[in-house]
């Protein structure tokens, strides 16, 4: 496949990974506005309140930021190669304060800095995978990388699919 359909099928499944972020963390899987839980809060320090139980730092919540953010630096590296680390890590970031500062302005979920932290640090784990892959595959990385995000975007609609059928 040459390199402008590699990049349309990256653009394409970043899209469709992009609005099911969207539905996932901001709409909390919801159909409904009526379903939404409304909550306004915000938490500015970092790994206390919302991912404390019990007295516990909840490590779940925090690997699950981590892991839902992966593949935004995954993908930012593949559409845009060229870009500085810095660059690179800033998408994540600023993607992640743009749904942390949307759920405070529709009050639909709590505003935490710890997610903030969490997600940009899972884009800064897709970028170093890919640069992984690039060590390992060199120029077949945006090949092998569709064909993974293709394999996993088809399994996490259908995965949805079931879900939504199921209720």
């Amino acid at each position: 496949m040459g390199d402008k359909k590699q990049r349309y099928l990256t653009m394409i499944l970043f899209t469709i990974y992009f609005l099911i972020l969207i539905w996932i963390i901001l709409f909390k899987m919801s159909f409904s506005f009526d379903e939404l839980y409304s909550n306004r809060s915000i938490n500015l320090i970092p790994f206390s309140g919302s991912v404390i139980v019990n007295g516990k730092i909840y490590i779940n919540e925090i690997v699950n930021n981590i892991l839902i953010f992966v593949p935004v630096g995954i993908y930012t590296c593949m559409l845009n190669q060229k870009w500085s680390l810095i660059k690179k890590i800033a998408v994540s970031f600023f993607i992640s304060l743009t749904i942390e500062v949307l759920q405070f302005v529709f009050a639909m979920g709590a505003t935490d800095i710890t997610d903030l932290i969490g997600n940009t640090l899972g884009g800064i784990i897709g970028i170093g995978i890919f640069y992984l892959f690039i060590k390992i595959f060199k120029n077949k990385t945006i090949n092998i990388l569709n064909v993974l995000a293709f394999i996993a975007t088809v399994g996490l609609v259908s995965l949805l699919l079931i879900l939504i059928l199921a209720n």
